[in-house]
């Protein structure tokens, strides 16, 4: 598979991006990003731009591709709606409009979040239900993952730094959350294996919610075979 990702150097982005590498099915991976990951991998392309609403420079490397992953995305606390919508609903759009234009069999898997709704009375989760609603609307075919809580399992930190001592003190005990309730929480490396497993799939169902993120993720596919290639867990 080819697979281009967009916010691989966030914190869910950036375990999706160990999981791709670790898949032996890739064999292309390119980063659309604003600024390096710092990996040193031959399979790995990075196309660094301005700003995701500034693709002219890196169009023609968008494909061929079979799936987009975009990770990308804003952090609600002390995001105004303005800001908020923009990168999560104008920014989206733009990179999955592009990407559509030049991979018109390709997928775009949007990791959206838990209870994302465009009737909801709360900002982040009415934009991303918005969100969700224009990309299903464009000529691709479109995945939306809601994930609930998200353990970071490879080290992965927040580029955040406002969120960095949470995940510190937070992110080792929420495991017992992603065993204990896996229908609310899931982890870094669940989201890119079920990303890697929706793009494989014939008929992808069109939103996964997080249990279905952590049932995709033990490698059981449509076939109801399990994945050899990853017998890591």
């Amino acid at each position: 598979m080819r697979i281009l990702i967009t916010g691989g150097t966030g914190l869910v982005g950036q375990g999706v991006v160990h999981e791709t590498l670790a898949d032996g099915s890739v064999s292309h991976l390119a980063l659309l990003s604003r600024r390096t990951s710092g990996r040193d991998e031959p399979r790995l392309r990075e196309l660094i731009v301005p700003g995701l609403d500034a693709l002219d420079a890196v169009e023609d490397a968008l494909s061929p591709f079979d799936a987009c992953f975009h990770c990308a995305g804003a952090l609600p606390l002390g995001s105004s709606e303005a800001h908020y919508r923009h990168v999560t609903h104008d920014l989206t759009l733009h990179v999955a409009r592009s990407f559509a234009r030049r991979n018109p069999q390709g997928r775009f898997l949007y990791i959206s979040g838990a209870h994302a709704d465009a009737r909801s009375r709360i900002m982040p989760l009415r934009v991303k239900g918005e969100t969700e609603a224009a990309l299903q609307a464009l000529p691709i075919r479109t995945v939306m993952l809601r994930p609930g809580g998200v353990q970071p399992v490879h080290g992965e930190r927040s580029p955040h730094a406002a969120m960095r001592p949470f995940y510190a003190v937070a992110g080792p005990l929420m495991g017992f959350g992603v065993r204990l309730a896996p229908g609310l929480m899931t982890t870094t490396a669940a989201i890119g294996r079920a990303l890697l497993a929706l793009a494989r799939m014939p008929e992808p169902p069109a939103v996964v919610e997080n249990a279905q993120i952590n049932r995709f993720a033990t490698g059981m596919f449509t076939t109801g075979m399990p994945d050899r290639s990853r017998e890591d867990g």
